[in-house]
């Protein structure tokens, strides 16, 4: 059993910043890749960060904007979003690819957090 749980998000003013974190719990051997997705209303979800190995990638988007880190003494990703925009807004999700047996490796998904930002 892994659990993907979510801290942070909430309402900022545009230019501000906020910062989410995930931490993974569970009957993990190791993560192979976390990152970052968001779905606004209407839109299909999209990724907004990964980070595999010490990479990281992000979309034009959110480039220069956002960093995404990771703990992996404790199985925690991090996404620091800077200068946010309006556009921003959207529930955010972590995502993570995890290995939990020999041959078993899956993705997980956490629980959501609404980011909003408006003035």
């Amino acid at each position: 059993q892994v659990q993907l749980v979510q801290s942070g998000g909430g309402l900022v003013q545009p230019g501000g910043s906020l910062r989410l974190s995930c931490a993974a719990s569970g009957s993990i051997i190791s993560i192979i890749t976390m990152g970052w997705y968001r779905q606004a209303p209407g839109k299909q979800r999209e990724l907004v960060a990964v980070i595999t190995s010490g990479r990281t990638n992000y979309p034009d988007s959110v480039k220069g904007r956002f960093t995404i880190s990771r703990d992996n003494a404790k199985n925690t990703v991090y996404l620091q979003m800077n200068s946010l925009k309006p556009e921003d807004t959207a529930v955010y999700y972590c995502n993570a690819n995890i290995r939990t047996g020999l041959f078993d490796i899956a993705d997980y998904w956490g629980q959501g957090t609404q980011v909003t930002v408006s003035s």
